[in-house]
């Protein structure tokens, strides 16, 4: 049974023996004494074209665990992953995957046998977890993609406020950890819970600025398919990306899936804290879109990936042979379900050919796609790429607009010239 199978639908693993575990922590152990300091000037830098401007990032290698990355901020760290890296496999390498926090105050070490995870709230019994509680118990995994809702901000005109990302705010990894479900269940859900809250170790800078965390819907919270995910990629978390244990919601924005995962706690009312109530908003309208200065709409939180595809070989830099054959490829996700098809178009999307799709790992996934094409003998060849997911819900045409910069997903070009 090929490993995409063994993904679907987060499926129990029953790799969960004891000396997993003890290799689990004493590897794990390390992270106690690996600080995530802050790095200094860099001495290379990347040109994210940005149509709002400024362009150039910095490229470093100096946070802990992380290889060259797109360094957006320091502090808080913002680590954008360069594009090339989707390139090279559907499964982002956890040393190039994109790192975002709200707030500077993050443990720069953990001791992973003082860590405990407090299951509280509208629950029978106040359960408090150590790790080894949660690697005791059975498992789950899925492949699944991690966005920031804000990904692509800096290419939406006019300019908005926030980080301003390219492309490069998500990855995908294999995640392995317990559902939640389980671990709810282990503290007694009582009648009448309507969502689920759960927030990391990280703390504002300032006092009385709001603490990060992110509510769930009651059945949402307790499908089976949410998970305290402790491995990517077959590999403990790196820090920065949330070690010990940070939350999966497999098709939903990586807003929810909670870093550092310290606190659940069990709601018997609508959550009204910061970033469900005010943060993280958009407006109620068709690809959460309005024009720039209008007023008066309803939002909804941000809440579901939406499809999307990218060209991963070739950009308008990419200079092509007169009369040649052309390799395109990419990848491409179909946001909370699976890519049903990707499409190009040479032509500016009057018709559309159909490319071929690699190996599916799962509805969460990534999924690689390619066709081959021929240059033209002279000018430039505008090639188009449109993903439709297994809901059929297609990318559009035009670029969406929010004063957050949230959820971009129009339908990608590259012009490619000839030589």
């Amino acid at each position: 049974m090929g490993y995409a199978h063994q993904m679907q639908r987060g499926r129990m693993s029953n790799f969960t023996g004891l000396q997993n575990r003890r290799h689990f922590l004493r590897n794990a152990g390390i992270f106690a004494g690996i600080a995530a300091t802050f790095p200094g000037v860099a001495e290379t830098y990347v040109n994210l074209d940005l149509p709002g401007g400024p362009n150039r990032r910095e490229l470093t290698s100096a946070f802990p665990q992380k290889a060259e990355m797109i360094l957006q901020r320091t502090r808080p760290p913002l680590l954008e992953t360069p594009f090339e890296v989707f390139d090279q496999g559907v499964f982002t390498p956890n040393d190039r995957f994109f790192v975002r926090w709200h707030w500077a105050v993050i443990p720069q070490a953990i001791d992973v046998t003082t860590f405990t995870l407090t299951v509280r709230g509208h629950v029978n019994q106040v359960v408090s977890l150590s790790l080894g509680d949660l690697l005791a118990m059975p498992r789950v995994e899925v492949a699944a993609v991690c966005q920031c809702s804000g990904n692509s901000r800096g290419l939406f005109e006019p300019r908005v406020a926030g980080a301003q990302w390219q492309n490069g705010a998500m990855g995908n990894a294999r995640w392995v950890g317990v559902s939640l479900r389980n671990v709810l269940d282990l503290a007694g859900v009582k009648a009448g819970a309507v969502a689920v809250r759960s927030g990391g170790l990280d703390d504002p800078v300032v006092a009385g600025a709001p603490k990060f965390m992110k509510p769930l819907d009651i059945d949402h919270a307790r499908d089976g398919e949410v998970m305290l995910a402790f491995q990517m990629n077959g590999e403990q978390l790196p820090l920065l990306n949330g070690f010990p244990v940070r939350l999966v919601v497999p098709g939903w924005y990586a807003d929810y899936w909670v870093k550092m995962l310290s606190d659940i706690e069990v709601l018997d009312a609508p959550d009204q804290s910061y970033f469900e109530a005010v943060g993280y908003r958009v407006p109620d309208t068709p690809h959460a879109s309005v024009t720039p200065g209008q007023t008066g709409f309803k939002t909804v939180p941000v809440s579901q990936l939406v499809p999307r595809s990218f060209f991963t070989n070739v950009s308008d830099a990419t200079t092509l042979k007169a009369g040649a054959p052309v390799e395109v490829r990419g990848i491409a996700f179909g946001g909370d379900s699976g890519v049903a098809q990707v499409a190009l178009s040479l032509d500016g999307g009057q018709s559309w050919m159909q490319t071929v799709l690699g190996e599916d790992q799962g509805p969460y996934s990534f999924r690689q796609w390619s066709a081959q094409l021929q240059a033209p003998e002279t000018g430039t060849l505008t090639v188009l790429v449109r993903c439709t997911n297994t809901k059929g819900e297609v990318q559009p045409a035009e670029p969406n607009w929010n004063g957050g910069g949230f959820m971009r997903n129009v339908i990608e070009r590259v012009q490619l010239k000839v030589a």
